[in-house]
């Protein structure tokens, strides 16, 4: 089997949520002579497809965790066939769930994909005030900051942290992203957030958007 061969059946393996055989078909692709970027990109093109089968509702939130734990299993595989040269990190984010609310499974799944990509990701958890928001941005200096809330109630700490970004000078800095059932386009520009996703995938493109990976 070629290197071309083998790099399909990686991307199959996890385009088709294979546990056992994306591990195998990493392996295989490292034995055959491919390059861990060439097993990285061969893994990216079936979260690709993973992620317009979600689109489609082929596959559902429940595929999405399982994907982003099996892409991390396989980046696990070929780590230590890296280089300096090979690690690259698209971005930095900051994420978390906005004060007054304890809901993160969506943010949880953004958080999982992410770092399937490769991501730098800090997770501020939930029940995040505006405060540690700030002192996350002026640590990290991420790329992107992410604000989740599922409660209607708390969709307005979501503007309380963008006005302090704000505030503090720090909001020309990043890219804001915002996202949680309450939401949607209109009131995301209200709280002048730069950016509304409706799910956990689409939130991860326009990341990967956002930092120009894409």
């Amino acid at each position: 089997m070629n290197g071309t061969d083998v790099l399909e059946r990686v991307t199959r393996a996890l385009a088709t949520i294979d546990f056992e055989a994306a591990p195998q078909a990493c392996r295989a692709a490292v034995d055959a002579g491919c390059s861990p970027k060439e097993v990285v990109d061969a893994l990216s093109r079936g979260m690709d497809i993973i992620g317009q089968k979600f689109e489609a509702r082929e596959y559902f939130l429940s595929e999405l965790i399982m994907a982003g734990e099996i892409f991390r299993e396989a980046q696990e595989i070929i780590r230590p066939y890296l280089t300096t040269d090979d690690v690259m990190v698209p971005g930095k984010v900051v994420i978390g769930t906005v004060e007054g609310d304890l809901h993160d499974i969506g943010k949880n799944i953004v958080i999982t994909l992410l770092r399937a990509e490769g991501f730098e990701v800090t997770d501020l958890g939930i029940n995040t005030p505006a405060t540690a928001f700030i002192d996350a941005v002026r640590r990290v200096k991420p790329d992107v900051v992410g604000l989740s809330a599922l409660l209607r109630a708390t969709v307005p700490q979501m503007g309380v942290v963008i006005n302090e970004l704000e505030k503090t000078g720090l909001r020309d800095q990043v890219t804001v992203i915002v996202g949680g059932l309450p939401l949607n386009e209109d009131y995301a520009k209200q709280l002048n957030a730069d950016y509304y996703a409706k799910d956990a995938w689409l939130g991860v493109k326009i990341i990967k958007r956002a930092v120009g990976s894409t």
